[in-house]
Formats: C-alpha cells, sequence, structure tokens
C-alpha cells in the first residue's frame, strides 16, 4: 500500500491545533520533529540518549507529518487540509512559513524506518542491548551483549522498566539460580539472566507472539537451552521453586499474583517488580508487605518504579 507524508513547516504554537486538523481528516498518527529537542539536556546514566541527528530537524520551527492513504479522494483531503489550516489565522495563530510539501512513502520503507532510531545501549554496569542488524563490538572482556530483533511488538529493551529489571538481575542473579520470568515479552529478562549465570530460566507470557519472539530471542542469543518458554497466565499452576522471579508488567497485574510468586520462591528468594507508575508504588509495596515479602529496594528512573522484595 502506498501513503502520502503531508509535511507542513510550521510554529510550536501550531502544533496543537494543526494536529487536531490532521487527526480529523484521518491522519492515524502525526510525527513532530521540533528543533528545539536538540538543545534538551537529558540524564544519561548509563549512555542511553541516542544521540539526535540535526540533519533530522528544520533549522527553525517544527515539521508536522501526517501519513494519509493514497486513494481517490487525497485530493479532496489534501485541499481541506490546506484550508482548515489557512483558517487558524482567523484565530491570530502564528502559522510560520506555513510550507506544505508531500512526498510518497511505500509501507515497506515506512515499517523499518524506525530501525535507524535504534542502536546498541549500555543500559548496566555489563550489559549492552543492541539490534541484530548492529555490527557491535564488545567494549570489555566482562561486558555482556544481548541481541534483539524486537519487530514493532515488544519495543527495543531500553524502557525505564525494562533497565530497572536488568540492573536488578545483575545485582542479585548468582551462578546456577533458577529463574521465573513473568510476561516475559521479548525474553530480555530471561536472556539477561542467563547470561549472568543462571542455571534454568522458565518464562511464562500469556500472548502466543511474546512466546514465539521470546523463544526466537533466546536461540539469537545462544541460550535457549537455559530457557523454558511457556504460554501460561502468570504463575498460575507453576511449582517450580525459583531462586529469583522477575516480572516487569503493570502494577495492577503485579497485584493479581503476589501471593503465587510468595509460594513460588525459595526461602531468601528475591521478587524483582517493575512496571510501576509513581502512583501505584505504596499500593504494590502495600501488598507485597501483606503477602510476606520484606522490602529490600525501592529504585526509581523517570516516572518508574521498581520494587525489589525477598522472602524471608
Amino acid at each position: 500500500m502506498k501513503w502520502t507524508e503531508l509535511c507542513i513547516h510550521t510554529t510550536n504554537e501550531a502544533i496543537e491545533p494543526i494536529s487536531n486538523i490532521f487527526h480529523e481528516a484521518g491522519a492515524s498518527g502525526v510525527v513532530i520533529e521540533d528543533q528545539s529537542e536538540l538543545d534538551v539536556q537529558r540524564e544519561d546514566t548509563y549512555g542511553e540518549i541516542y544521540e539526535l541527528d540535526p540533519n533530522d530537524y528544520p533549522d527553525e520551527g517544527v515539521l508536522l507529518k501526517a501519513y494519509l492513504p493514497v486513494n481517490s479522494f487525497l485530493g479532496e483531503t489534501v485541499a481541506e487540509i490546506k484550508q482548515a489550516i489557512n483558517n487558524l489565522l482567523l484565530y491570530d495563530i502564528d502559522l510560520g512559513r506555513n510550507s506544505i510539501t508531500l512526498s510518497e512513502v511505500n509501507e515497506e520503507d515506512w515499517a523499518t524506518a524506525w530501525k535507524k532510531y535504534y542502536k546498541p545501549v549500555k543500559i548496566s554496569e555489563r550489559i549492552t542491548i543492541t539490534p541484530t542488524w548492529e555490527d557491535y563490538q564488545r567494549v570489555s572482556s566482562d561486558e555482556l551483549i544481548i541481541e534483539l530483533d524486537p519487530g514493532m511488538a515488544f519495543g527495543t529493551g531500553t524502557h525505564p522498566t525494562t533497565v530497572l529489571s536488568i540492573q536488578a538481575l545483575e545485582q542479585y542473579v548468582k551462578s546456577n539460580d533458577t529463574i521465573l520470568d513473568v510476561g516475559c515479552g521479548s525474553g530480555v529478562l530471561s536472556i539477561a539472566s542467563a547470561l549472568l549465570g543462571a542455571q534454568e530460566i522458565f518464562a511464562y507470557d500469556l500472548d502466543e507472539v511474546a512466546v514465539k519472539s521470546a523463544k526466537l530471542n533466546a536461540k539469537v542469543n545462544k541460550v535457549e537451552k537455559k530457557i523454558h518458554v511457556k504460554q501460561n497466565n502468570l504463575l498460575n499452576n507453576v511449582t517450580t521453586k525459583a531462586d529469583v522471579i522477575v516480572a516487569n508488567i503493570l502494577a495492577e497485574i503485579i497485584l493479581r499474583f503476589e501471593k503465587d510468586a510468595f509460594s513460588c520462591l525459595k526461602s531468601g528468594g528475591i521478587f524483582i517488580t517493575s512496571g510501576i507508575i509513581q502512583a501505584k508504588k505504596d499500593q504494590v509495596k502495600s501488598g507485597l508487605i501483606n503477602a510476606g515479602f520484606e522490602i529490600l529496594e525501592i529504585n526509581q528512573m523517570e516516572d518508574w518504579i521498581s520494587i525489589i522484595a525477598r522472602r524471608p
């Protein structure tokens, strides 16, 4: 399928009203390329900030892009968009250059364009995540490299909740440990556990696509013999006794199986939870304590919380 990229060079003031016009015209999403993003300073603890390319941004102002399917109504749709944008002048909204360009985009190109933003990222002291298509060379002898080809479904493994989980695994996983990965997604936490020395990992997810993705990524990283991936609802009917359980899922889901996690852990076992928003921190903490856990650590990255607990 072919798409038309409609791009307007405008101002920050006009972003919201023009985005609304794009959405009303049938665009499923809007891309904002703001030159001021180049000057934003962000915290960079482990080198996870990807350097932006100035060539992708305008010299001044903002580029707003919308994608419209190429069909017999395209000409009318574009004309209506132009008119609606010009009407914003009646409300004293500064449109800046207000120049519009059209270009054709193949769906195949669009589906893979995101790859240029996915680069190797060092997310902890020892672990670096890199896409399978990058030729990444190990920086130090003890560096552990995870290769991922996430597609569009499970992300790149560099979200703050994943980073918090891997940093905790790096701290608590010991040689010959048994790990349970609940809601495994791409399998990145299971792979990290295997590389850190765990003997056996049981990875569970309710989503069939996640199960296939985790199995594939385990093979790519040559740890498939250590990782057993299975479609399962949380820890239902799981009787394995683990040294560490890790769950990077929503707070509401964590509170559905905290008692099962307690039962599945050996004495002194560690429960690593992530995916918790700030507003849910106390709720999850209370739930873990009521289930019998001791709280060891509460860590935060951006707006996300990780709670590490231990079965006495």
